[in-house]
């Protein structure tokens, strides 16, 4: 029989991937079985190796739940299969999220389990506007209500009339379907109809949408702003400190939806890059970084590093390539002692920084026509190794070899098209949905002209805008079909951001 697994409920905070505690990506990390909410942003997933299971499949009032008996059940049983399993819910599992009806019932049934706390919406939601909710001119206390009440209660336990007295803030969860009925049960009980209020939608995320008002016009203001949930509602006067305090709403590209077509496992510091300067990412690689189908030539060619004069990278997968196999091998950097080091440009020299190693020449201009003017005063008569891609450009080896280079071509790594791109994004380009895409090589550029059918990219170029990374990846663009509306002068991911703000302001 397996040993009992465990089970952590998980909170996902609100919506900013970000705002995950610690050890709520510590237990991602270890997890056999996700199970998330609707709610939860799928960018956390990146964190989960295993088998991740969104749980709202069947329908419902609300859109397609799963029922709490069926997840508890889920949970249940997983853990005594021996499982490790994260429930992961959005804002904190305590705080109107059922995780106290989960615990219960994994308790029933003698499962261990422990609760890992999130931040909740409402924090959340008012920080991220702009509203403290204890502003010390304003409220003493704030109160958290629900707005949507278990439907097989005999009737409601929200006493109205004592919350339109109440001094403090009221917060208002799952409660924009039933709005009028809030501000009208208020407004009876002896709330102040001009009180300052607002609703805030999907919060933290740059989807976010602040609509203020006072308490009585409220419903007015939202529907005419066709707010949707996931929102909450805050009534009190810190509201008024919005206009003053209001920063999430200010970044450079607050609400942009950007792609990002890099490789799957590579897209991180481009998707924190995005959220940190406002944008939605949207992952859509166009190309897969792979292994060799056989490691044979890389493995000869690591036994002879030291007949070696130069190594030279043109990426960061290039790094990784060859200095991962060397390890995986039984080396190490001492065989690169009697070689000096060439990168193609700064982010390169980081990847190699990560192995303890500092490229001797980078050029000012990240670019093969650089690297190789930099090392032809260099480079005759010495022995040169590339570690290259499975394709891409040859000008490098062909400019050092007319210097008087004798030079090796090695390929680390595979860089292959994907095979289609999911139906939400190109349904999103379809529908103008996507504010940009960001191409960082000529192959992804071409990759995308490949990927796409005729209705998406009718829209490229005009609802939706291409940023490159280089003018040799603007030429292959061009080259395919493809406009481009921003150029990178930094030629990485951050260059592309840059321009892309240019582009806007």
């Amino acid at each position: 029989m397996a040993t009992c697994g465990k089970v952590y409920l998980v909170g996902a905070g609100p919506g900013d991937p970000g705002l995950l505690t610690l050890k709520g990506q510590e237990c991602l990390e270890r997890a056999d079985l996700v199970l998330y909410d609707g709610l939860v942003n799928p960018l956390l997933l990146r964190h989960v190796s295993a088998r991740a299971e969104r749980t709202c499949r069947a329908p419902g009032p609300e859109g397609r739940t799963l029922a709490q008996d069926e997840i508890n059940r889920r949970l249940v049983e997983a853990a005594q299969s021996g499982k490790t399993v994260v429930r992961l819910k959005g804002g904190d599992p305590f705080i109107f999220g059922r995780g106290s009806e989960e615990a219960a019932a994994l308790a029933d049934a003698n499962i261990p389990y422990e609760i890992v706390p999130g931040i909740t919406a409402a924090t959340a939601a008012g920080e991220y506007a702009g509203i403290s909710l204890t502003h010390r001119d304003f409220a003493s206390a704030v109160a958290f209500i629900t707005g949507h009440e278990d439907p097989t209660k005999p009737s409601s336990s929200v006493d109205y009339d004592h919350l339109a007295k109440f001094s403090g803030t009221l917060v208002f969860y799952m409660g924009l379907h039933r709005l009028g009925h809030i501000v009208e049960s208020l407004i009876a009980g002896g709330k102040d109809s001009k009180t300052p209020a607002c609703v805030i939608g999907r919060a933290s995320t740059p989807r976010q949408r602040t609509v203020t008002a006072t308490l009585e016009a409220l419903p007015t203001a939202v529907t005419a702003a066709n707010l949707r949930p996931p929102s909450l509602i805050i009534i009190g006067e810190c509201v008024t400190m919005r206009d003053k305090l209001a920063w999430f709403e200010n970044k450079p590209l607050f609400g942009r939806r950007i792609g990002i077509t890099r490789p799957s496992g590579q897209a991180t510091s481009a998707v924190e890059t995005a959220l940190e300067l406002g944008a939605e990412p949207v992952l859509m690689p166009t190309i897969q970084i792979l292994p060799p189908r056989d490691w044979n030539e890389v493995d000869a060619a690591l036994g002879r590093l030291v007949d070696f004069d130069w190594v030279i990278f043109t990426s960061a997968n290039g790094v990784s390539g060859l200095l991962d196999r060397l390890w995986a091998t039984g080396g190490d950097s001492r065989r690169l002692a009697s070689a000096r080091l060439a990168t193609i440009g700064p982010a390169t020299a980081k990847a190699l920084e990560r192995y303890h190693l500092k490229a001797d020449v980078v050029p000012e201009s990240f670019r093969a026509e650089a690297l190789a003017e930099s090392l032809s005063p260099q480079v005759e008569g010495q022995r040169i190794l590339w570690a290259r891609a499975s394709r891409g450009r040859d000008v490098l080896p062909q400019m050092l070899k007319e210097a008087g280079g004798e030079v090796e071509e090695l390929v680390v790594y595979r860089n292959e098209d994907v095979a289609e791109f999911s139906p939400t994004v190109i349904q999103q380009i379809e529908q103008g949905e996507l504010d940009w895409i960001g191409l960082s090589s000529p192959s992804i550029a071409r990759g995308l002209k490949t990927l796409l059918p005729e209705t998406a990219l009718a829209r490229l170029g005009n609802s939706v805008r291409l940023a490159s990374i280089s003018p040799v990846t603007s030429s292959a663009a061009k080259e395919v079909g493809l406009p481009i509306a921003a150029e990178a002068k930094d030629y990485t991911w951050d260059g592309i951001f840059e321009a892309i703000i240019a582009a806007e302001s």
